[in-house]
């Protein structure tokens, strides 16, 4: 490689210069996200829903974000404040590209159902006539937490673990619908809807080859898109490790999101 083009490789990988106004507070609850998402009134410019969002950011302190607890509304408070940002060559990019793309995973120990003081849920399905539970401070649906931060990341927000922490009290055997749900909820607000979402069970145990056109309905629901636009998979782990041996059970998920 020449000297000429290692230098502009090295040029165009530089960061980009980001600019941003100070957040204000904002009052709104994750309770209210249903009337939120309801309401279809009138339709704003992107214009107007930037500002209308540099308006109601809410206040994030370094102790909050050290303590990894951003209150119910954190997802808002890291949206872009304006429409371009410019990079270190002083190009304006749009913050809000035609696409995202993200990944989610997630995994959890299988456990007697005793001692996980819970059964297994996956999907939002609780699987029938399985003697473990999953060991986990919510429910521990691997698919809905995998699908879940993978939403986050493609839109460039905080982690499930972040927004929903696992110290938190409030999220003590919590259903797992309600953070994918706030994550389609951040979704549509920044104006984006589901293209493509390709789900990756890994588990030798349960068997759930008979719930999985339950679990895809569930998915489909939540994200408020059509059934060509979901796809689940599963597999077994060959009896590998722990999860091959059937004490734990993880998932993948891959999405792409369209501007709409």
């Amino acid at each position: 490689m020449s000297l000429k083009m290692s230098s502009a490789l090295a040029h165009s990988a530089a960061c980009v210069v980001i600019s941003r106004q100070g957040p204000t507070t904002r009052s709104t609850s994750l309770k209210a996200r249903t009337a939120f998402s309801s309401s279809k009134s009138t339709k704003v410019s992107r214009r107007t829903k930037f500002g209308e969002q540099r308006a109601e950011r809410m206040t994030v302190s370094a102790q909050e974000l050290r303590d990894g607890d951003l209150g119910e509304n954190a997802g808002e408070s890291f949206f872009p404040t304006s429409e371009t940002e410019k990079n270190c060559n002083g190009e304006e990019i749009p913050t809000e590209p035609i696409m995202r793309l993200g990944h989610g995973w997630d995994i959890h120990r299988l456990a007697s159902v005793e001692e996980a003081g819970q059964g297994c849920v996956i999907g939002g399905i609780k699987i029938p006539d399985f003697d473990k539970g999953t060991i986990a401070h919510s429910d521990g649906d691997v698919l809905y937490h995998s699908a879940t931060d993978a939403l986050l990341g493609a839109l460039g927000l905080p982690d499930i673990g972040q927004l929903f922490p696992d110290n938190d009290p409030r999220w003590r055997g919590a259903d797992s619908e309600a953070f994918f749900d706030e994550a389609v909820r951040l979704m549509q607000l920044r104006g984006y809807r589901i293209m493509n979402m390709d789900v990756t069970l890994i588990l030798q145990q349960p068997r759930v080859a008979k719930f999985k056109p339950a679990m895809k309905d569930n998915v489909v629901r939540i994200c408020k898109t059509i059934p060509a636009r979901v796809n689940i998979k599963a597999r077994t782990h060959e009896k590998l490790d722990s999860i091959g041996e059937g004490r734990a059970l993880s998932c993948h998920t891959y999405v792409m999101m369209e501007r709409c």
